[in-house]
């Protein structure tokens, strides 16, 4: 199996530090980086060196074709545990899914990975009022073509839609917080809410609870009934 542990904390690191790759991008080795810059794979290079493990050898070391834009890192463990329920070994197959930190990195991490950057092929998954930042975000990287996918209103209530309330209660009993769940459907304030917006609510109360409910609701889907963008977003790879 191939790691992408060590091209994703590059990624990371050179969209945070607002360092878009060069356009072209040809050095074997790496990509130049400022004095102190350090990459999240334990470099730091002095001004006007090349870094000796770079961006660019670290795509090609793992054999990545295609980027799959994400906003965080619940979608991410959402796409990943998915593509191991299809039967999909994402990396083998040339694609890296990478968390941004939010949809207003699109651009940045765009630009890196995309035409203007290192070329990738570029696709996404994003939530309904977040599109703009990524149809803004690849067409300024010149990713006219490449498409990517939008959740209404979010990946959480795709979930909900596609599994409904009930298989979804069976998920947070086998978790452990199907006490927690009831407790919070009956607070004062949940009162006028429908059910799916309080499991909505529910799933982003605790911090870590999107990222683990990301993967085990995924897990739990049919793969013949998936929601409609993450079908799409299959497809497309």
């Amino acid at each position: 199996m191939t790691d992408l542990s060590a091209f994703r904390a590059a990624v990371a690191a050179r969209a945070a530090a607002g360092l878009p790759a060069p356009a072209g991008l040809s050095d074997p080795v790496g990509l130049v980086a400022p004095a102190g810059l350090a990459d999240s794979v334990g470099l730091v290079t002095p001004a006007g060196l090349v870094a000796p493990v770079g961006l660019a050898a670290l795509a090609r070391e793992a054999g990545v074709r295609t980027a799959v834009l994400l906003e965080g890192p619940s979608d991410l463990a959402a796409v990943e545990a998915l593509a191991g329920r299809l039967g999909r070994e994402l990396a083998a197959e040339g694609v890296c899914a990478v968390a941004m930190g939010g949809a207003m990195s699109a651009g940045p991490f765009a630009a890196l990975l995309g035409p203007s950057g290192l070329g990738l092929r570029l696709t996404g998954l994003c939530d309904e009022h977040e599109q703009g930042f990524y149809r803004r975000g690849f067409d300024r990287a010149g990713a006219f073509g490449d498409e990517f996918f939008v959740c209404a209103a979010d990946l959480e209530e795709e979930f909900i839609r596609a599994l409904g309330v009930p298989r979804i209660e069976q998920v947070l009993a086998a978790a452990g917080d199907l006490p927690a769940w009831r407790t919070f459907a009956r607070q004062p304030a949940q009162r006028d809410r429908s059910p799916q917006q309080r499991l909505r609510r529910f799933l982003g109360t605790r911090k870590g609870r999107k990222i683990r409910y990301g993967r085990l609701l995924a897990e739990a889907l049919d793969p013949d009934r998936l929601p409609p963008p993450l079908h799409a977003l299959f497809h497309h790879l």
